[in-house]
């Protein structure tokens, strides 16, 4: 058993002549309903090898779904689904991921009373034949780990450690490398930081850049615009199931991402609230006057 080699992005011709990446995966004006609950409206994107895609939007803003439609859980009721440039009608997560479709949720998929090994592997472990039977090849599968976490930055001295004795980063980084190990082409990382202190969410992100420098492509769904802002390539901004914005990193910086994000106007009328509830009170004040800059992009 072995990993996949780094995807060989599609080329295509631009306008003009001049050749470009086709996406490893795109999707082109999907909606989502359940009834009459809109969880998705018209919503584009593409994700190409080699760069981060990042997705950000408060709670609610859709982003569970669009994980779930761009992974095969929900097939989308409009729009459509490309991967490599082809339409395509997952049937479930099990046929995206043998499009090389991966996606990381929030609760890692680990178990954390086995082995870091026994997690990477989880379901797939290699095997050796002794005649007609069949054997868990535990050194071969101790190894492969150990090399695929190294790749990550992570040395793992004891492969019989459990899972849960590792730090969230850590934890992430084995979900990371087995994702790529059994050949994902685009990761999609489902709030990774969102549950870690701040030393832990830059190793995370660390491990993010990691992935883009192996030539996938990854879409890092966040609603903290300071993760996305210094790993991302693309930006896109969702509210209420539909696209805000969506940017390139030379076309916005993390202050006026961080005021889309927020809503600059509902900010400030937020804060004009508290300054008039709270104008004795020095915590409210203080509150309100951060409110305040942040509504007017002073980041």
């Amino acid at each position: 058993m072995t990993g996949n080699p780094a995807p060989n992005a599609s080329v295509q011709e631009a306008p003009g002549g001049s050749p470009r990446a086709v996406p490893l995966l795109e999707a082109r004006h999907v909606s989502k309903y359940f009834g009459s609950v809109i969880a998705l409206r018209d919503v584009s994107l593409e994700v190409r090898a080699g760069e981060v895609t990042c997705v950000l939007g408060d709670n609610g803003a859709g982003k569970s779904s669009l994980i779930k439609t761009l992974s095969g859980v929900f097939p989308p009721d409009e729009g459509e689904i490309l991967v490599d440039g082809n339409p395509i009608h997952f049937s479930g997560p099990r046929e995206a991921r043998a499009h090389g479709i991966a996606t990381v949720f929030q609760d890692l998929a680990t178990v954390p009373m086995m082995s870091v090994w026994r997690n990477f592997f989880l379901g797939q472990e290699p095997t050796r034949s002794f005649g007609p039977i069949r054997f868990l090849d535990q050194g071969r599968a101790k190894d492969v780990m150990k090399v695929e976490m190294a790749k990550m930055g992570i040395n793992v001295s004891d492969p019989n450690q459990y899972v849960g004795t590792l730090s969230g980063g850590e934890r992430q980084a084995v979900a990371i490398s087995r994702a790529v190990y059994f050949g994902a082409r685009v990761l999609i990382l489902d709030e990774p930081t969102s549950a870690l202190g701040v030393r832990q969410s830059g190793i995370v992100l660390k491990y993010v850049l990691q992935a883009r420098d192996m030539g996938r492509g990854v879409i890092l769904i966040t609603h903290n615009p300071h993760h996305a802002y210094p790993v991302g390539d693309r930006f896109v901004l969702l509210k209420l199931g539909r696209v805000m914005g969506s940017y390139t990193k030379d076309q916005i910086n993390v202050a006026e991402l961080t005021q889309m994000m927020a809503g600059g106007e509902e900010l400030a009328q937020l804060s004009h609230e508290l300054q008039r509830l709270g104008p004795d009170q020095p915590a409210i004040r203080e509150a309100a006057q951060e409110l305040a800059q942040d509504a007017a992009g002073e980041i």
